[in-house]
């Protein structure tokens, strides 16, 4: 339904104040270097505003020059693997005219049907591309929703959600916003990175990834902690290690009967609150990190499968997941600070091993963001460009979780019709 949109006008909004020369050059830290080639992108929908659209979308850009006054690496332009110019080219800014109304969007399960609401496709072009474009898109009820795409190259989650708070708070009026960090580097100092494989790359399918959203209610989530025996276990590691252990019952049916992988989930991990001392959630950039939990042998798996013993299948991977997670701790992170060692663990890391990937938005507060109209009725951070990656965030309510999840299409066929998923989603 998308494929008719319009686009009524395309600008470039420029910092409002020049960006001091003594910052033109902003360093990347060893993190962002090695970050994902790929578009962090979010939406955020709003049922009802103020003013009429096009009054709305001249204070969206007015406010947003401010903010990329304090924000200033996201209006710069890529160098190379260690610098960011801080030119104040600006960022991209879309207005389009969708055809249909704000329900029929939120609504969907499917990427396919959203995804013409973001500027840019999930893939960054590091010659080519803006390090943030902005979609302000308005439906046939008078909705609205805010598609956005930052490069990963420099920011995470949470920079995301320091950025759109910031942005919001400008809109509403006000005049400064105080303590960001924009001193990563040194915290992850820059290295050689030319012959690094990221975990992921091998993961890149342009053609043939479908994405699709399920959710967790609160009830199925009760059910999958009971199921671990473990009550005391997050929301996010009794899900991610459902979904491990039905992905891995996927792909070992498409293996030849001799030949046995192993399946590691990785999760992304937020490293602020981990450091010694910690950093604050106004720290930009590229802070965290991969935890790679390693599944049980494949001939463990397959005697607990045999014996029809899923319960115990799924605790052992709840504890697994949950004491990666709970390892990134201080002591890691100093040896993260060393490029050159985490280069080389990770890649015998992941050496012979498919990656199941998990990230979460659960934390973020999302449904939190006013520009002055109230709060989003929709918020997500819509899949990445990469298969077997799962996006957590929070619904509305806060009680259940939803998902968006890549899959080669293929293995979606499977996953959406499997009996024990379904018996956990909606």
């Amino acid at each position: 339904m998308v494929k008719n949109i319009e686009f009524t006008s395309k600008d470039l909004i420029k910092p409002s104040t020049p960006t001091p020369r003594h910052l033109r050059n902003y360093k990347l830290s060893f993190l962002d270097q090695i970050a994902p080639p790929a578009y962090v992108r979010v939406i955020l929908f709003y049922e009802h505003i103020i003013n009429t659209p096009l009054e709305t979308s001249q204070l969206l850009k007015k406010s947003l020059a401010k903010t990329l006054t304090r924000f200033y690496p996201l209006a710069g332009r890529v160098v190379n693997d260690f610098v960011i110019e801080c030119n104040d080219e600006g960022a991209e800014y879309s207005e389009v005219r969708v055809p249909f109304k704000l329900c029929e969007a939120i609504e969907s399960k499917d990427a396919k049907e959203i995804k013409m609401l973001f500027p840019y496709d999930m893939h960054f072009d590091i010659k080519n591309e803006a390090m943030l474009a902005v979609q302000f898109n308005v439906f046939d009820c008078g909705g609205i929703a805010i598609g956005l795409s930052f490069s990963h190259k420099i920011v995470d989650g949470t920079s995301v959600t320091a950025f759109l708070h910031a942005w919001s708070a400008f809109t509403r009026g006000a005049t400064v916003i105080n303590g960001l960090d924009l001193d990563s580097a040194l915290h992850f100092p820059p290295t050689n990175v030319s012959g690094y494989n990221r975990p992921t790359k091998g993961n890149i399918n342009r053609d043939k990834i479908a994405t699709k959203r399920f959710k967790f209610s609160k009830s199925s989530i009760a059910a999958l902690r009971e199921a671990a025996a473990k009550p005391e276990t997050t929301r996010y590691e009794v899900i991610t290690a459902f979904i491990w252990r039905r992905l891995m019952a996927i792909f070992e049916s498409k293996q030849e009967p001799k030949k046995k992988l192993e399946y590691a989930a990785v999760h992304a991990v937020n490293l602020r609150a981990r450091m010694v001392p910690p950093l604050t959630s106004k720290s930009f950039g590229n802070i965290w990190q991969y935890a790679v939990a390693s599944s049980p042998s494949s001939a463990n798996l397959e005697i607990q499968n045999q014996n029809n013993n899923q319960e115990t299948c799924h605790s052992t991977l709840v504890s697994q997941t949950s004491k990666t997670i709970r390892d990134i701790n201080g002591d890691y992170v100093k040896k993260l600070r060393n490029g050159e060692w985490y280069m080389n663990w990770m890649k015998e890391r992941v050496k012979n091993v498919e990656l199941i990937a998990f990230t979460s938005w659960c934390a973020f507060p999302m449904y939190e963001i006013d520009f002055g109209w109230g709060n989003p009725i929709f918020a997500t951070s819509l899949g990445r460009p990469f298969k077997n990656v799962t996006v957590l965030t929070s619904d509305r309510n806060g009680d259940g979780i939803e998902i968006w999840i890549n899959l080669l299409e293929e293995d979606m066929a499977v996953f959406e019709n499997d009996s024990e998923v379904l018996s956990f989603v909606s």
